[in-house]
């Protein structure tokens, strides 16, 4: 892996049975594989199995020692959220909290799903948490509202037109933050 390309971690955020997340993250995926100049981890969630209950004393529990070193070796974070109850899952939160240092001064950009809202209302959420994080949010999101009607049976959105120039335009966006931070973390390490 070259030190110029940028590694993003795509983060699947549901764990229910019968999600529909990895059909979202694995389409983003490959939106992403079409750039030559970033590599693509995809960390799901359910497979981590992070313990819900938070420990402040003793030893990190082995799934989160298990997950650190992936989320620290991202330069960039894409979150597959959907959106249940005008928020997002309960254990993407588990994952936020774990962690810390991971999440600092590196960008994070979103790909929501839902009804009408499209998982918005989950990211507008997510914008507050991971700003306490130190992380910065990538203003441009893509949006799936009303998403069973979007895709086709093999997982890609029937009309690809506008997914795929928003999965561009976000791209970019990301790749450039996450460049000039890890940089500027390089050249002076971020104290948050």
């Amino acid at each position: 892996m070259s030190q110029d390309r940028t590694r993003i971690a795509i983060v699947i955020a549901s764990t229910r049975t019968g999600r529909f997340g990895p059909t979202v993250a694995n389409w983003f995926a490959d939106q992403v594989r079409q750039r030559d100049d970033v590599d693509v981890d995809l960390l799901d969630l359910a497979e981590a199995q992070l313990p819900e209950v938070l420990a402040d004393d003793g030893p990190a529990p082995r799934a989160v020692r298990d997950l650190a070193p992936w989320l620290a070796a991202a330069d960039a974070f894409v979150v597959v959220t959907p959106e249940y109850n005008h928020s997002f899952p309960a254990p993407l939160k588990t994952a936020v909290d774990w962690f810390y240092d991971e999440w600092q001064a590196k960008p994070v950009a979103f790909v929501s799903y839902g009804g009408i809202s499209g998982g918005l209302r989950a990211v507008e959420q997510l914008r507050l948490v991971f700003a306490e994080l130190h992380a910065m949010t990538i203003r441009d999101t893509v949006s799936f509202a009303n998403y069973p009607d979007l895709f086709d049976a093999d997982g890609r959105p029937i009309d690809a037109d506008g997914p795929e120039l928003a999965a561009k335009a976000m791209l970019d966006q990301l790749t450039w933050w996450s460049d000039a931070l890890r940089r500027h973390r390089a050249l002076r390490p971020y104290q948050g």
